[in-house]
């Protein structure tokens, strides 16, 4: 061991210099330096990023996407535009579940829900637009992650047909051992994927699409959809319960199946419902059925989409429903729509149906929540069933409309035209107990009222109407319509069907309609709010319209819906929704005859609200 020289007179002037003001300042400035890479890599630590690429079908990226980012409450939080690479980025994110949408004219908005941004991690979209069904594929990759070769030969082969087998055959494909629950999971996430739903608990009478059938709430309803085998969608929708009028379980199901997101395959529906009805029927109507007749309908349906030309498009379809209730009824309901321009430089529709309302034409707008409250919506809506000669008849309509719409910037202009015919016409009644035979009533689904056929009745209608943007997140519209409705004697010689059908004829009716629409701002509260001025001495049965995107309800309705964030869990959010239809009873004609009262019904007054768990 060695002792060690003390130190030199010049190794401590050497420290005293380096220690005086000057030199210790720019020692802290160097330490400053230095630390303030480690602050920005651990800020990266605690946040997240989203980037993507838009690109279309054939694999060419689209410059000038509009990109909304959403918080878990379906709040916008940032927006940006893609580059002339189709790229765009949003960086500096809160760790949190997200939502993006995508929108470039003359394509299919994309929407991806429930995108997890993760701290130090960064999250890929892969958005390709179609004109038919656009999708978004998610990968996660941490800051800095690059892979070697470029990603865009996968999209050139997904483009074509021909060429997207080839992505199957990837090294280790069909060498999967089932036991590994780590390969099993990932079998299950290629065959099933993007996957939301919708779960509502509700309770009170009718529903949107009231109108447009006998809707019953039967109390619990679910709507599910996932993306099957990377472009095929698979969705089922149930509705189950107890009826609100007499108690007895009830039950309907529905699924949906769409193949190919860039091929002109059609959609296929299969739904099936049994619902038993109130028990005041007419003993004369149970005869020898000896207890509640039960209502029971299936329906196969298919709708489909073709693009005929750059601005020409056709959506046609079909549905055979089976209806069993006293008799076996079997019909078949075409519709088709054909469109022809676009929306901003103006769009002329033609559109025919025949039998039951084709509320397939009616769809979301690409919205997967909006498609699942429509698959709901669908479900609930049962044919028009009443008596006539103590057998059961269907209300059948035939409709050919034509329509113009125009949509420039936040104005919306709009005009139709059509004739429709109604057979085994459906009119909602109100009557004492003593006419109940006589007018041979069948109880409503939807109310506590009764259905009455009121027979054949045709007419043509008009209307225009125009809507507004007031700002982000409010809508103002206004709509004109004149049409034929049905007038009816104040009073019959005889309660009985053939004095009130008689009594009826046909009148004209102007109706002017203002709506209201948006989101609350702080609460969040979206809300519809409508009211129909028209001449309530004579009843109108509501046009469900081809070409219009809005219906002309009559009375004054009110729709809210609530989000509730401090109930909302995981991956989901919950919903307070309350339905309010015709608040002013207006539209209720009475009828006397030798000591009976009878109510001829424009629309039920009516209150529903429920909660709804979107996930």
């Amino acid at each position: 061991m060695t002792d060690r020289a003390p130190p030199s007179r010049e190794n401590d002037n050497r420290l005293k210099d380096f220690f005086n003001p000057v030199h210790g300042f720019a020692a802290v400035a160097a330490l400053a330096m230095l630390a303030s890479p480690a602050l920005a890599i651990e800020e990266n630590r605690f946040s997240g990023s989203l980037a993507g690429k838009v690109m279309s079908a054939a694999g060419i990226p689209q410059m000038g996407a509009a990109v909304m980012l959403y918080n878990r409450f379906d709040r916008m939080v940032s927006r940006a535009l893609t580059d002339d690479k189709g790229a765009f980025t949003f960086d500096q994110l809160l760790p949190d579940s997200y939502s993006v949408r995508v929108n470039l004219q003359s394509y299919v908005p994309a929407l991806r829900r429930n995108i997890a941004v993760q701290p130090g991690m960064r999250s890929v979209l892969n958005i390709s637009l179609s004109s038919v069904l656009s999708s978004v594929e998610l990968v996660y990759m941490a800051p800095g992650q690059a892979s070697i070769m470029s990603e865009d030969w996968k999209w050139m082969l997904r483009s074509a047909q021909s060429t997207r087998p080839v992505l199957r055959f990837l090294p280790g494909a069909g060498r999967v051992d089932i036991s590994d629950p780590n390969q099993r999971r990932s079998v299950l996430d290629g065959v099933f994927s993007d996957t939301r739903g919708l779960v509502r608990v509700s309770s009170g009478e009718t529903g949107v699409l009231a109108h447009a059938g006998s809707q019953a709430d039967l109390g619990t309803a679910f709507a599910v959809a996932t993306t099957l085998f990377g472009d095929n969608q698979l969705q089922v929708a149930g509705n189950l319960g107890y009826g609100s009028n007499n108690g007895i379980p009830t039950a309907g199901f529905r699924t949906s199946l769409t193949r190919g997101a860039d091929a002109a395959i059609p959609a296929i529906n299969v739904t099936m419902r049994q619902v038993y009805l109130p028990s005041r029927l007419g003993a004369n109507l149970l005869g020898a059925q000896g207890g509640v007749p039960a209502l029971q309908t299936m329906t196969l349906s298919f709708n489909e989409k073709r693009r005929l030309a750059d601005e020409l498009e056709l959506q046609f379809g079909s549905s055979l429903e089976s209806v069993s209730f006293l008799d076996r009824l079997n019909y078949i309901s075409p519709f088709a729509r054909l469109r022809w321009g676009t929306a901003e430089g103006g769009a002329i529709e033609w559109a025919f149906s025949s039998g039951a309302a084709p509320t397939d034409l009616l769809a979301g707008d690409g919205v997967p929540e909006a498609e699942l409250q429509h698959q709901l919506n669908t479900l609930a809506v049962f044919p028009r069933i009443s008596i006539a000669d103590r057998r059961a008849r269907v209300q059948r309509t035939e409709n050919f409309e034509m329509g113009y719409r125009r949509e420039v910037g936040g104005r919306v202009l709009s005009l139709s035209a059509y004739r429709e015919s109604l057979s085994n016409t459906a009119l909602t009644v109100s009557a004492d107990g003593g006419a109940m035979a006589g007018l041979e009533l069948l109880p409503d689904l939807a109310s506590r009222s009764s259905i009455f056929n009121a027979g054949r009745f045709r007419r043509m209608g008009y209307s225009a109407a125009f809507s507004q943007k007031l700002g982000e997140e409010m809508t103002a519209s206004i709509g004109y319509g004149y049409a034929g409705a049905i007038a009816s004697a104040s009073e019959i010689a005889q309660a009985n069907a053939l004095d009130l059908r008689r009594s009826l004829r046909r009148a004209w009716r102007h109706s002017v309609t203002g709506r209201v629409s948006g989101r609350a701002p702080g609460m969040g509260t979206k809300y519809t709010a409508s009211y129909q001025a028209t001449d309530y001495t004579v009843l109108h049965p509501v046009h469900l319209s081809l070409t219009q995107r809005s219906t002309m309800e009559p009375g004054l309705n009110v729709y809210l819906r609530q989000p509730i964030p401090a109930l909302s869990v995981k991956g989901g959010r919950l919903e307070a929704s309350a339905e309010m239809r015709n608040l002013l009873a207006q539209g209720y004609l009475p009828v006397a005859s030798a000591g009976t009262r009878i109510l001829l019904i424009q629309s039920p007054r009516a209150v529903r609200g429920g909660v709804s768990l979107i996930f």
